[in-house]
């Protein structure tokens, strides 16, 4: 099955990269669309699609269409179990949803203050006491995964999951405004920041030029940190 997925811009759009990851990374075919996100055309773009109203949205080939990432995860999941999109253990697996879902609902101060941008890291970026909860939370539960469940590999399971995919965008806002994490958390995202599929994505990103650019701040910037 070849499933038709719809995205937004890939240097601004964290949702988009999520809906993305969990095909890519799990080996599930499909094709590429691209919605007019910040050029006004996404209404009429998923007009095909309803009751779709933001991107990811996922259609396969009988014409199903799934809205919504935390959706397409489990039902991506469930047709293919083979694929190991979540871990196997089933405490782990437990843990991982009970990630997912609270990325999936939560950190709303480091979603708003810090929306996903790829294209450098701002410097001098003050974040909030709110966005600070935000970070501690998000750090106690990748040390959790990891202490319990990581030592089989780099990721926050050992074996790349969903919860991965889930967090691959929050990994970016802390790369991208240089936020304060402990040391394990920047080991993570440093690991993040090196997949291949990350790079992939970030690197099509690149491609669009923005006049003006989305969620610019008027703040010094440096490169991005990660080599090109």
């Amino acid at each position: 099955m070849t499933y038709d997925l719809f995205i937004g811009d890939r240097s601004f759009s964290s949702w988009s990269l999520r809906g993305w990851l969990m095909l890519e990374k799990f080996g599930l075919p499909h094709r590429i669309h691209m919605v007019g996100l910040y050029s006004g055309t996404m209404a009429a773009d998923l007009s095909d699609l309803a009751p779709a109203r933001f991107v990811p949205v996922l259609r396969d080939e009988a014409g199903i269409v799934i809205g919504d990432s935390l959706a397409m995860a489990e039902t991506l999941a469930e047709r293919h179990p083979e694929a190991g999109l979540w871990p196997k253990d089933p405490a782990a697996r437990a843990l991982a949803r009970w990630l997912v879902a609270e990325m999936h609902s939560g950190f709303t101060a480091l979603r708003g203050d810090c929306p996903m941008q790829l294209l450098h890291q701002w410097q001098g970026f003050e974040p909030s006491e709110l966005v600070r909860a935000d970070l501690d939370r998000i750090d106690r539960l990748w040390s959790l995964a990891r202490t319990r469940h990581g030592s089989g590999g780099p990721w926050l399971f050992g074996d790349y999951s969903l919860a991965d995919v889930f967090y691959a965008p929050v990994a970016a806002r802390i790369a991208g405004y240089d936020l304060p994490v402990s040391d394990l958390a920047r080991d993570y995202v440093k690991t993040a920041l090196a997949d291949g599929a990350f790079r992939h994505w970030r690197a099509e990103g690149l491609k669009v030029r923005y006049d003006p650019m989305p969620y610019a701040r008027d703040l010094p910037f440096t490169d991005w940190p990660q080599a090109a």
